[in-house]
């Protein structure tokens, strides 16, 4: 089992990590970390890259697609090569699936026109204009895509499917393995339930966040 992970400039670090460190841990799962080209790719903040060890033209079959978000999105949401090799990819995979903005990149190949689907709070209002029907939840499935919301969601996007695939005892014994078990000093990790001046302050700084200026 085949699990490609798309890496490009500027991705969010966690989108990335998250989905890996559970779906790693599945039986017979082979991961590869995947790009434009071979080599390290810089996370949103310039101060940590992970490697492509594969091209796209290497990578022609997976079984599940993972496509983080990061402020780097915001380049790839023209139709070009990596639309392309994502709709190829996509239809042979078993499941297809994104984290935080990863959904915007999905949405501007043309695969979630229809499809409920998340995002991070922030960009859930670009999903329409993408064709999908948006939904404050963490992790959506429609068929066989299945988005997260922001950044730490793919941590439980990455135990869904692991339970989807393998069932409720290996996602279990993958969320033990890892101590999964959040339990934050704060309970602001929601719009819904952070203090309004916090929400507010994040909305301020949406254009920041999300595209990196």
């Amino acid at each position: 089992m085949q699990i490609a992970i798309l890496l490009y400039d500027r991705f969010t670090a966690l989108d990335a990590v998250g989905p890996y460190e559970t779906l790693v841990r599945l039986p017979g799962a082979e991961v590869v970390f995947t790009g434009e080209r071979t080599g390290p790719y810089r996370n949103d903040s310039d101060s940590l890259a992970l490697v492509a060890d594969a091209a796209l033209d290497d990578v022609t079959a997976p079984d599940i697609l993972v496509v983080p978000g990061g402020p780097g999105q915001t380049t790839h949401m023209t139709d070009g090569p990596l639309h392309e090799w994502i709709r190829a990819v996509d239809a042979g995979t078993t499941w297809t699936t994104s984290v935080c903005t990863g959904s915007l990149i999905l949405g501007a190949a043309g695969l979630l026109k229809g499809r409920r689907a998340t995002s991070h709070w922030l960009a859930l209002d670009q999903l329409p204009a993408l064709g999908a029907e948006p939904t404050g939840e963490r992790v959506v499935i429609d068929g066989k895509y299945v988005t997260a919301a922001g950044v730490s969601s793919g941590i439980d996007m990455g135990l869904t499917l692991a339970g989807r695939i393998a069932g409720d005892t290996v996602a279990q014994c993958i969320q033990l393995g890892v101590e999964y078990d959040p339990q934050p000093p704060y309970d602001a990790g929601s719009p819904q339930k952070a203090p309004a001046e916090v929400t507010a302050l994040l909305r301020d700084r949406s254009r920041f966040i999300l595209n990196g200026e």
